[in-house]
């Protein structure tokens, strides 16, 4: 792929953004928000959480996706029974006795981890691991995954049975929190009016593999102004409750704020942003944009805001507003 300058290359990422939008709603009815913020995050070569309740046609968005851009697909689903073997495969004995490493589903361009809050923590880890390192371990050989190499992975909020939830500290390798509702009344009367006849649409992939690996390289090479870094920075530290920069909204209901990573993402994010909707820099705007989704994994609200019910989205929207 050859462009004369990055600026003719972000007017070309701003096409195919458009394209890619209007192919995925061929099939996903609504949730504009989700599909954005997505694409964004596969753009910026992070990983996702999406929080749902269960009959959310996850599966049909990921895979919908995943078509458009031209990627390779696979569902895990993650089980209390699910081993590490499972997902980055094993080695077995050939006809020739000599041992083969049979790959597993984590070999793939999208990965969507089901309910990964559903496996222990030694199965969770083998996935963190494939998403911090881009590789996966097994008797003692790495192998890479191919580029680009993204995961999904989904939680439902309203069974913590039998849950092993995620630490904070594996939360912070995901790049967004992106939250999956019911669609509004009129979306689900075009959904069920879609799902319950003969017609189909058939999506058409809109990018290949390797433009995908250029735009993301092109991404990190936006030029961003050092006041949008600072703007960044400053939400980040308003959301450390017990320091001196820290919002009065924090102390009161947060326990634990977003460490420099969020920090990073938001630039990240911001520029990706951008870049989609044809900017050649972000600005403050941008980085507000993907506030919500960086931050929420990231703050640990307290017992009195979890008794008064406080919604984390409104502390988010609170530190957004306060200007330094």
């Amino acid at each position: 792929m050859q462009y004369n300058s990055d600026k003719e290359a972000v007017d070309a990422l701003g096409q195919y953004n458009q394209k890619l939008d209007k192919e995925i709603h061929k099939i996903i009815v609504g949730q504009n928000k989700v599909v954005e913020d997505i694409i964004l995050s596969i753009f910026s070569g992070g990983h996702t959480l999406l929080v749902g309740v269960p009959g959310l046609a996850k599966t049909l968005l990921v895979n919908t996706i995943a078509q458009a851009l031209g990627l390779n697909f696979k569902r895990i689903q993650f089980t209390p029974d699910l081993m590490p073997s499972d997902i980055i495969g094993t080695e077995i004995l050939d006809e020739n006795r000599a041992f083969r490493f049979l790959k597993g589903p984590v070999f793939s361009n999208i990965i969507l981890a089901d309910e990964i809050n559903r496996t222990p923590p030694k199965t969770q880890s083998a996935l963190l691991e494939a998403m911090q390192e881009k590789a996966v371990t097994a008797a003692g050989k790495s192998y890479q995954l191919e580029a680009p190499f993204y995961v999904l992975a989904t939680q439902n909020p309203i069974e913590q049975e039998g849950t092993y939830p995620l630490p904070e500290a594996q939360l912070d390798r995901f790049m967004f929190n992106i939250n999956l509702d019911y669609p509004d009344y009129n979306d689900e009367v075009e959904i069920v009016k879609a799902t319950t006849s003969e017609i189909t649409n058939n999506v058409e992939k809109v990018i290949d593999r390797e433009s995908i690996i250029f735009f993301q390289q092109l991404i990190r090479r936006v030029p961003v102004n050092d006041s949008v870094v600072k703007h960044a920075v400053w939400l980040t530290t308003q959301s450390r409750p017990g320091t001196p920069d820290a919002h009065k909204i924090t102390d009161e209901y947060i326990t634990w704020g977003a460490g420099p990573r969020a920090s990073q993402y938001l630039i990240l994010g911001a520029k990706a942003h951008a870049a989609l909707h044809g900017k050649y820099s972000p600005d403050n705007e941008d980085v507000n944009a993907v506030a919500k989704p960086v931050f929420r994994h990231r703050l640990v609200k307290n017992f009195k805001a979890e008794a008064e019910q406080i919604n984390l989205d409104d502390i988010i929207d609170e530190l957004i507003k306060t200007k330094k």
